[in-house]
């Protein structure tokens, strides 16, 4: 499997009945061989408002179904147009109203298909106007300009104009005023995905239209600059041309199916920046508006910021897809408040055996890291090693430059602890950081260090949910502060503890916590887990040193 989609047959009435059933709507009955969705109370003193095509351009034009924008949509097969009779029926059942506009992309299928159907509408005595989009500009001495994404905008525009009691004639003369202003382009990494159709994903192209069809060129965009560049040159120098050199704009953002929230959220930036917070006057909120099935690109849509357009696309709307609209601004930014330190790190005495034994476990852990990463690689995300190295680097720089109170406890559990916070990423740092300042209050309280190291690891099992026998670093760490708590002096010993309880990690099929805990257990097999292992080399670099001391 693919993709999450029914019997290709099936996907139109799919679509359809997750919009009828989330939203007030009508839907034709299924042996009626139409498939049109309706409001399911339109107000028949308004002029009813009709679009549709072509399916796989989801959530137009069913999502735009409501009060505010359109009465109703009529789907086609994918990037097929629907045919006259279902046109036709669409525009009967809204023949109660004063006037029946048609708001059509410029593609050959729809535009003779809706044109039909207005004609065969008007023989029977329903007024009927339309609007038709050409706002591509790939192809700029093509004579018929595709319909694009800028199709929604004249929805919002034209749906506005209606509810507000605008006649026919009236909303016909505006939104093909509008709707002739309007300028779009596109580019994708890559084609659509059309189901029952097998041929290869194609190379990134510009100036692509909306049922799969090949770009106007081929692109090779390096970065997201580049993507960005490749369509706002063409379309900037075309708006200035068309709407007024710097005239202001409304702008919008379209994922033509298969970017990711991510990419959006990026466009969306380089987009504002590139065009100048001055220039927009109002923004479409990026979104899946037009798409072209799972189509890996994007679409902008710029077109002008005239006084009843800004006030239309602001209008409240009854409609499952309409994202809503928003005015780009400066980002407002503040200092946030740090918490305060409650002393100079450094300030307290010296140790200099104690720093010796701490640099020698620090210089362990940066010369483990890519052994430590390797060991992650299989049962995580490779990067356990790098984030005691970076750890271990905080404490080595510290050292190096005195700020680290070696010969005062209390102080030097809180200056470690504020260490592997900022310095450590993941849950391991936090985890370490909530030990170390849960031991310093020990300290300060005038416990032990094997007495204040048990107190931080209770502290460190409550929050993080781990114990011993669920394949974290816990499985070193506990049986070391434990053997640290019956024999203080003899740190071999806690360092031999730590040692079996790493090993004994490479038994134990299934992980209880952290990203070992998704891994199945066959990939657990043999695998010692890299944070028992980075505490068992610690502690025994540590032991090591504190031997070597009291022998000189």
């Amino acid at each position: 499997m693919q993709q999450f989609l029914g019997a290709p047959r099936a996907i139109v009435a799919d679509l359809l009945n997750a919009t009828a059933q989330l939203m007030p709507l009508r839907m034709s009955a299924p042996d009626s061989g139409m498939r049109i969705v309706l409001q399911a109370e339109p107000d028949a003193s308004k002029v009813a408002v009709l679009s549709g095509g072509g399916s796989g351009h989801e959530p137009a034009h069913a999502g735009f179904v409501g009060p505010g924008m359109l009465t109703g949509a009529i789907a086609g097969e994918l990037f097929a147009s629907p045919g006259v009779e279902a046109v036709l029926a669409a525009i009967q059942a809204c023949r109660a109203a004063p006037g029946v506009l048609l708001v059509i992309k410029n593609y050959t299928g729809d535009r003779l298909n809706f044109g039909l159907a207005a004609e065969r509408a008007r023989g029977d005595g329903i007024d009927v106007a339309t609007v038709l989009v050409r706002d591509d500009i790939a192809l700029p001495d093509a004579a018929q300009p595709r319909g694009l994404a800028g199709t929604v905008l004249v929805h919002k525009y034209v749906g506005h104009l209606a509810a507000q009691g605008v006649e026919l004639a009236q909303i016909a003369e505006r939104g093909q005023a509008f709707a002739d202003r309007l300028l779009s382009l596109g580019m994708a990494l890559s084609s659509a995905t059309v189901p029952g159709q097998h041929q290869g994903k194609r190379s990134p192209e510009l100036g692509l239209g909306i049922h799969n069809e090949p770009g106007a060129r081929k692109a090779d965009p390096q970065t997201l600059q580049d993507a960005l560049d490749l369509v706002l040159a063409p379309l900037l120098e075309a708006a200035d041309a068309r709407l007024g050199a710097d005239a202001p704009l409304v702008v919008f953002l379209n994922d033509l199916g298969g970017c990711s929230t991510q990419e959006l959220g990026s466009l969306a930036n380089g987009l504002i920046a590139r065009i100048g917070l001055d220039r927009i006057a109002l923004m479409v909120r990026p979104a899946a508006l037009m798409t072209s099935m799972d189509m890996h690109g994007f679409s902008i849509t710029l077109g002008p910021a005239d006084a009843d357009v800004l006030e239309a696309l602001r209008a409240p709307v009854e409609t499952l897809a309409w994202p809503g609209v928003s005015t780009p601004r400066p980002v407002t930014q503040f200092d946030p408040e740090r918490p305060r330190a409650t002393h100079t790190p450094g300030s307290g005495r010296r140790d200099a055996g104690l720093a010796q034994a701490l640099r020698q476990a620090a210089e362990t852990l940066v010369a483990a890291k890519e052994e430590l990463d390797a060991l992650d690689a299989k049962v995580g995300d490779g990067d356990a090693g790098s984030t005691f190295a970076q750890g271990a680097s905080a404490v080595l720089e510290a050292l190096q430059a005195e700020t680290l109170s070696t010969g005062t406890p209390a102080q030097l559990a809180q200056e470690l602890a504020a260490l592997v916070e900022h310095s450590m990423g993941g849950s391991s740092g936090v985890l370490l950081s909530i030990m170390l300042t849960s031991a310093a209050q020990a300290l300060t309280d005038g416990a032990s260090w094997p007495e204040a190291l048990e107190r931080g690891l209770a502290r460190m099992r409550e929050t993080g949910g781990a114990g011993q026998g669920d394949r974290t670093m816990l499985d070193a760490l506990i049986p070391a502060v434990a053997a640290l708590r019956a024999r203080p002096e003899d740190l071999s010993a806690a360092a031999a503890v730590a040692r079996k309880g790493a090993d004994a990690t490479s038994q134990m099929a299934k992980a209880q916590a952290g990203r070992s805990a998704a891994v199945r257990a066959e990939a657990l097999e043999g695998v010692v887990d890299p944070g028992a292992e980075a505490v068992a080399r610690a502690f025994e670099a540590f032991a090591q040193a504190a031997a070597s001391a009291r022998s000189t």
